[in-house]
């Protein structure tokens, strides 16, 4: 049998997983790609859907994960196990890569697990406890299904370490920032794959220049680079600050949140609905937190919403632009970034005091180069690989 290294990234509801062959150099496409959607959802089952290179369904089907002696997560990757065995049997699984959203300060590199590190990484739940939590039952349950078989944690929050210490500081009282209360970043798997591919993309000095990454999708955030490492992010404590997002708030005046306490009488369980379920594009709109239905709706509050999510990236485009003391680049990446033309177009539009020109056609044909050629800011759509920068990391901490 082939080597493979499975990728997984666990969510509250949701796996996604991929299967690449280890190569000498591993290739960027995997041999497939699945989605295990639906685990833990109440009196409905959960559903399981792989593709191979080709695009083509291998299976499409529904999950009963109920079980007295398991949960949810556990029942979904033993299947996920099976599955591969059985049903792509020419594959033995040699490394598996987990994306974990929290790395806190001590992990600016992916490690390999053992016992102690997951019970250090099980310390980190304070600071990400909407998706710790899952990303370590992922691993618990790998590490039950595949005995002996390496796990490596690739941390979202790693890739940002390399910013400036006044970058990561909050204008609180020193004893509450010493205890991990700081701006951290994430989206930072995504960000590492476009700091990778930079120099194919770009000349090499305007990809070693001031560039920013705008990741844009159901979870929004924007990365400022230079010489390709992250000096200033949109995120910050947590993934629901900066841009607007599908149902996210975004930056939010912290007097809201004490006003909805004060005067709603909202707790800490409803406040954490609000901001990241029940508002961004969806909660603005009232109709869908999905961009593209958004733009097909003649509805004035859907306008409002895209309005608003441009004007929040126009505003934070901004910012990073003056932290980086200039912009040579703009890259758009993630689903909007590479498939919203219109959003591109309505951002990039305000940005003609940068210097920066679109190519109308360009953009709407989602051409890889779409800045004008008078354009001073070089403007680039880059699809982001996140699974494959998983599973090179595995490959390059185990043998």
């Amino acid at each position: 049998m082939a080597d493979a290294i499975l990728t997984l990234n666990a969510g509250s509801s949701s796996i996604k997983f991929a299967l690449f062959a280890r190569k000498a150099t591993l290739p960027q496409q995997p041999e497939l790609v699945g989605l295990i959607d639906g685990i833990g959802a109440v009196g409905q089952p959960a559903h399981f859907k792989a593709k191979d290179a080709g695009g083509r369904v291998l299976d499409d089907l529904d999950l009963d994960l109920d079980g007295p002696a398991t949960t949810p997560h556990k029942a979904a990757l033993s299947f996920l196990v099976d599955w591969l065995q059985e049903r792509e049997g020419g594959w033995s699984i040699c490394g598996v890569g987990h994306r974990v959203v929290h790395g806190a300060q001590k992990f600016s590199q992916p490690i390999v697990l053992d016992a102690a590190m997951v019970d250090e990484l099980r310390g980190f739940i304070p600071l990400a406890p909407l998706h710790q939590p899952h990303n370590l039952a992922g691993i618990d349950a790998m590490t039950a299904a595949l005995s002996g078989t390496p796990q490596v944690a690739c941390f979202d929050t790693a890739f940002h370490r390399s910013q400036p210490e006044v970058a990561q500081l909050f204008a609180l009282p020193r004893a509450i920032t010493a205890q991990g209360v700081r701006r951290y970043g994430f989206h930072g798997l995504s960000y590492e794959y476009i700091a990778e591919v930079l120099p194919h993309h770009l000349d090499p000095a305007c990809a070693a220049g001031r560039v920013i990454v705008a990741h844009l999708g159901n979870g929004a955030s924007m990365c400022a680079m230079k010489d390709r490492r992250s000096v200033a992010s949109t995120m910050g404590f947590t993934a629901v600050d900066g841009l607007m997002m599908g149902t996210r708030t975004g930056n939010l005046d912290p007097g809201v949140l004490l006003y909805l306490m004060d005067y709603q009488h909202m707790d800490a369980k409803a406040l954490t609905r609000l901001l990241y379920k029940e508002s961004g594009l969806l909660g603005v709109s009232g109709i869908s937190q999905d961009m593209r239905v958004l733009l097909d709706s003649a509805a004035p509050e859907a306008r409002e919403a895209v309005d608003l999510f441009c004007y929040r990236a126009v505003r934070e485009i901004g910012s990073l632009t003056a932290a980086l003391g200039g912009l040579d680049a703009l890259v758009f990446t993630g689903g909007i970034g590479e498939h919203g033309a219109p959003v591109r177009e309505q951002v990039c539009g305000q940005l003609g005091w940068l210097g920066l020109s679109l190519d109308s056609a360009a953009n709407a044909a989602d051409a890889p180069k779409i800045s004008a050629t008078d354009s001073r800011i070089e403007v680039r759509v880059i699809p982001t690989n996140e699974e494959w920068i998983i599973a090179r990391h595995v490959a390059a901490l185990t043998t």
